[in-house]
């Protein structure tokens, strides 16, 4: 997923600087992204300003340094619906923030999209838990180091199955349910 789709959807919301679009992505929307360096959202702002998606307003600040104050262009509200209303590829791995980020956004934007990426999410990972589940998996050990326990190895990464399946089960229920939530709303 790119960045600046997430800068476009925050900006959907609010004008803001690019101070506060980092902090925003250091507090609320730490799970959305690892750290953004400063440098890179104003790498982006200045690309989107020349890609006509955004524009900005000077407010001056006594004492220090003006600020950019950064709004949505009617081109850039386009990009950013575009992105929404577009057809979601899941991960293969559920973990991922991809879906999460995406789907946070597009729910006040498309209730309708939102519905269709939780299908889509949610056909994946049960085919993926279809494929996976009950399949075999005794690890084959071939000329092992001397010091690899092999029945250590094979009950830590049966453990490790496990513990994925209860997460996927778990992310399963959750789409599920939210899935209800939304169509009643």
């Amino acid at each position: 997923m790119r960045f600046e789709f997430v800068l476009l959807a925050l900006l959907s919301m609010r004008p803001y600087s690019g101070y506060d679009l980092r902090k925003w992505v250091e507090t609320e929307g730490q799970f959305v992204r690892s750290r953004a360096h400063h440098s890179q959202i104003y790498r982006l702002l200045s690309r989107m300003v020349t890609d006509g998606w955004v524009e900005f307003e000077v407010d001056p600040r006594e004492g220090r340094p003006d600020a950019k104050v950064y709004r949505l262009t009617p081109r850039g509200r386009e990009v950013l619906m575009q992105w929404v209303r577009s057809p979601y590829e899941p991960t293969s791995r559920f973990q991922d923030a991809d879906f999460l980020t995406r789907f946070g956004f597009t729910v006040a934007l498309d209730r309708e999209a939102a519905l269709r990426m939780i299908d889509t999410e949610l056909g994946y990972r049960r085919a993926q838990i279809t494929r996976n589940r009950d399949r075999g998996r005794t690890m084959r050990f071939e000329d092992p180091l001397p010091e690899l326990d092999q029945e250590l190895a094979q009950a830590t990464f049966d453990r490790l199955h496990e513990y994925g399946a209860a997460g996927v089960d778990r992310w399963v229920a959750w789409l599920e349910e939210t899935k209800t939530w939304l169509e009643a709303r």
